[in-house]
């Protein structure tokens, strides 16, 4: 099934969108909000899955057209958000760019960090940002949303707890990083609002793409009408998501709702291009000396969406323009 949240307050207003994202359907009667049906989600799935299939079939009379422009993030505030950098290609890239060598741990101990999941925001939300300067990137990524998991489990055993699955562009400041890193005490300055798709999925509605641990399809990124990037998500991910889960629940568990996130996807040689632009500006560097393509600007316009099999978006899109914040005065 596909759920959203409909803009209403600070938590949204759950809804079930059809399979075609045309459709949508309030679902009061089951939960309110996205967290409310996760808190209960062994009822809540069930009721929520036949409201879906009833949706799909055109028999609700209360059915609705859906508006991604009208979505909040599906879940507009998480009580987690631990994001990863599964794809240690990337991280190996970005550092030889650099002239440094990537410790070999890396190869076989997750790199994680906490991220702000006090206010996510909708896919068609705008990116506002203080400062040009502040070197403006957009990060597409997967992420999954799990249930309640104990403390100590297993990646065979955090493969259950996988409930939801999206996408999300992880806005990052670049020229806020290395000041930040160089405290030794990881991002928060340089890590502004999180935007995700309009919907969320259930590992059902992806078929064979979903094996349980990857999601098997390109993760298309477009700035300005030009395609960056549509790496295999699936490829390259040198640690999985049941992976990332038990070594965040190493020493906690975590609470329902957790959302985990698998770093920027890039696959090795970047062949089909970047889910980033430092990744871009990295294989500049090292081909030529020096980067080209600049970070965003105010008015430009990024696009991130992942299609199926038939060319079908799965997801919805999320497509932001970056503008100027205007901090009080």
């Amino acid at each position: 099934m596909k759920l959203a949240s409909l803009k209403s307050g600070r938590d949204g207003r759950l809804v079930v969108v059809s399979k075609d994202l045309s459709k949508a359907v309030a679902v009061p009667e089951i939960a309110n909000t996205l967290q409310q049906a996760l808190d209960n989600w062994d009822e809540a799935a069930t009721a929520l899955q036949a409201r879906y299939l009833e949706l799909n079939a055109g028999t609700l009379k209360n059915a609705f057209d859906f508006n991604p422009v009208e979505c909040d993030a599906p879940l507009p505030r998480a009580y987690h958000w631990a994001d990863g950098s599964a794809y240690v290609t990337h991280v190996e890239l970005v550092r030889k760019a650099r002239g440094a060598e990537l410790p070999e741990s890396f190869w076989h101990d997750p790199l994680v960090y906490m991220g702000a999941s006090d206010a996510f925001i909708g896919a068609r939300d705008d990116i506002a940002v203080e400062s040009e300067d502040w070197g403006i990137d957009f990060e597409a990524e997967v992420v999954v949303i799990t249930d309640d998991v104990p403390a100590g489990v297993s990646a065979e055993q955090a493969a259950e707890h996988i409930q939801l699955i999206g996408l999300v562009n992880d806005v990052s400041l670049r020229n806020l990083i290395p000041a930040e890193l160089g405290k030794q005490f990881g991002f928060y300055q340089s890590k502004p609002w999180t935007s995700f798709t309009p919907v969320l999925v259930t590992p059902d509605e992806l078929g064979d793409a979903w094996d349980g641990r990857r999601l098997h399809l390109p993760l298309r990124a477009t700035l300005n009408n030009t395609l960056i990037g549509a790496p295999n998500a699936g490829v390259d991910m040198t640690f999985d998501f049941p992976t990332l889960i038990a070594h965040c629940a190493k020493s906690r568990s975590l609470m329902t709702g957790t959302v985990i996130g698998s770093g920027t996807v890039s696959n090795v040689g970047s062949v089909d291009g970047s889910c980033c632009l430092a990744e871009v500006r990295c294989l500049e560097t090292i081909a030529d000396g020096e980067p080209r393509t600049p970070f965003m600007s105010f008015g430009d316009r990024i696009e991130i969406e992942m299609l199926d099999a038939n060319g079908v978006s799965i997801f919805g899109k999320i497509d932001q323009t970056v503008v100027q914040y205007q901090s009080p005065q």
